[in-house]
């Protein structure tokens, strides 16, 4: 089966008459805008209102369109200069929005008789969450002046680190010795052999990735300094408390349900390390797990897969939880929605980009075979699954906060683990509950590192600039605080930093929180899963159709949970500690 996914239903080229129209039609839509937010005061509010969700939702189409045709391309090919440069020029003609969208938002922030208005117009009726939250933000908005200064320097400020940062990534090569031939591979490639058998090949790996960090080390520095700094700066001038603050309200999500989820893992983690001991001590290490081998397979079983069988393997196993959703996840592969196969120049990781301009979505992944590969598509074909129960929502109605984001994609996690432990032999569910507890340790105890790192991160950035020495020692505190002794303290990873690309999003601070979020969540509502059985998938299925329009809380209260209450993510941190256990008595 073909590895590489199909962008035709976007655009079939740069070239195309298709690609080149749009192209045009952007800036006649921008020129829209500009005329409509002159002389708002004199036109009808009503229809204005109207007239601004309209032109909202076709441009949000066409811009989304573009763009991700570009960086879908930039995203397995980070030397197509092309790309880059119509990605450059895209977003140096968003920048042109910026005047007229915060002349809209100060002239909403005006009205006093918002309600009555929304409620006299069906269009506006659906769009009022929306509506609501644009009056709400506006709340931080500066000066228009301002705002397009600060829109404009972005593009070449932390939008520019960030791209650096993707390109040294995309092309880092690691030299690495195998079998006595000296090797330059790309690094997911090499990252990719931590889950190998081959006990000297995890630790070869690991020690020559985390030596060849050292010729990028320095630039990538720079670039988490220089957006982190943009970052604080900004959050300072527009009002918010801090990053974590503005990261809260863009989530709507609430500190007591963030800290809640906090309380309730780091109380968790001593079953973490007993996992981790339990694992170390398979593995023959006296000392905790060294992070060489964090994932490391188990037992005998052979989990490898082709890629046609990975994708057999999720089908079958979802066609008894949903035939719908089987169906769903057997379209994306045979219709060329994933870009799985590694190569050079591609970025690490895995992501999936919906696409509510076409109706579909994109999935990039890095295939290798293991059993923790096949999870990962059936992950990121979650997160098209969300994106398919959008389709027919509004363009404006279909943007969901990141919390949300990792329901549906780690509820399809479980759903494969679980329906894969029911045929499983002693040595598989072996291999099976063991790639589990890997991924929650991920989600857990190192989303939680990753927390606390950010949050020291823009403490000392506050006062000044880091050193590459202080970011891998802030890394290597925040990894102890919360492995403990379950890693081997002199193996651990101090350059998590540089290969995680969370850090530097502008725009997307303590994009790791949501991770744990999205994993509790999902838990919970497998739990309702477990208890209703078949009638739970419409009631599931609307949730997801809401997730773009309703606070957290509140979308998580449409199935009876309250996520204000530690007890909550008490309960689904127990279905983990009941693998763990159950991992345990099968050793």
């Amino acid at each position: 089966m073909n590895m590489r996914w199909s962008l035709d239903d976007l655009y079939t080229s740069y070239d195309s008459k298709e690609f080149l129209d749009d192209l045009k039609l952007c800036d006649e839509k921008i020129n829209e805008f500009i005329n409509f937010a002159e002389n708002l005061d004199n036109k009808d509010t009503a229809e204005a209102i109207k007239k601004y969700i309209e032109m909202s939702k076709e441009f949000g189409h066409l811009y989304s369109r573009l763009t991700s045709y570009v960086s879908l391309i930039l995203s397995v090919d980070v030397n197509d200069t092309k790309a880059l440069n119509y990605l450059e020029k895209l977003e140096d003609k968003i920048t042109s929005l910026t005047k007229p969208q915060v002349e809209f938002q100060r002239w909403l922030k005006g009205l006093e008789n918002l309600d009555e208005i929304i409620s006299k117009s069906n269009l506006l009726k659906e769009h009022e969450f929306f509506i609501k939250e644009v009056k709400e933000k506006s709340n931080y908005l500066l000066d228009t002046k301002e705002e397009v200064i600060i829109s404009k320097m972005k593009t070449t400020g932390s939008m520019a680190w960030a791209k650096l940062q993707e390109n040294l990534i995309s092309n880092h090569t690691v030299e690495i010795t195998i079998d006595g031939a000296e090797k330059s591979l790309p690094l997911p490639v090499v990252r990719n052999m931590a889950y190998e058998k081959d006990a000297s090949l995890r630790k070869n790996a690991y020690e020559a990735e985390l030596k060849s960090y050292e010729k990028i080390a320095k630039s990538s520095a720079a670039c988490l300094n220089g957006i982190k700094g943009e970052v604080i700066t900004l959050c300072k001038l527009r009002g918010y408390k801090s990053p974590l603050d503005k990261t809260l309200e863009d989530s709507r999500l609430d500190r007591d349900t963030l800290f809640a989820m906090l309380e309730a893992m780091k109380e968790s983690l001593p079953y973490f390390r007993k996992y981790l001991k339990k694992k170390a001590e398979i593995l023959g290490h006296k000392n905790g797990l060294p992070f060489y081998d964090l994932f490391a397979p188990v037992g005998n079983a052979d989990m490898k897969f082709t890629y046609d069988e990975a994708r057999e393997f999720i089908v079958e196993n979802f066609k008894s939880f949903s035939p719908k959703l089987s169906k769903f996840i057997d379209n994306a592969f045979e219709n060329r929605w994933i870009d799985a196969e590694p190569r050079k120049g591609k970025q690490s990781g895995a992501f999936c980009a919906n696409l509510h301009c076409i109706g579909q979505s994109r999935i990039m992944a890095n295939f290798t075979g293991s059993f923790n590969d096949m999870s990962t598509l059936a992950h990121e074909l979650g997160h098209a699954f969300h994106g398919s129960c959008l389709a027919d929502e509004s363009y404006l109605n279909s943007e969901y906060p990141m919390p949300l984001a990792e329901t549906a994609s780690i509820f399809n996690e479980t759903i494969v683990t679980n329906a894969a432990l029911e045929k499983a032999t002693k040595d598989e569910a072996l291999s099976i509950l063991e790639n589990g507890l890997q991924g929650s340790t991920q989600v857990i105890v190192d989303i939680l590192s990753r927390y606390i790192f950010e949050t020291e991160l823009f403490r000392r950035r506050e006062e000044s600039s880091l050193s590459v020495e202080e970011l891998k020692e802030i890394m290597l505190d925040a990894q102890r605080q919360t492995y403990g002794d379950g890693l081997d303290e002199n193996y651990l990873h101090p350059y998590m930093w540089v290969c995680k690309p969370h850090y530097y999003y502008a725009d997307c601070n303590f994009y790791n929180f949501p991770y744990a979020f999205g994993e509790l969540f999902a838990k919970g509502l497998y739990a309702e899963y477990v208890k209703r059985g078949s009638s739970f998938f419409d009631d599931y299925e609307n949730l997801l159709k809401v997730t773009g329009k309703m606070k957290v809380r509140d979308v998580a209260l449409i199935m009876g949970i309250d996520i204000h209450s530690v007890d909550f993510w008490r309960s689904s941190l127990n279905v983990i500690k009941k693998d763990i256990e159950k991992f345990i008595s099968l050793v």
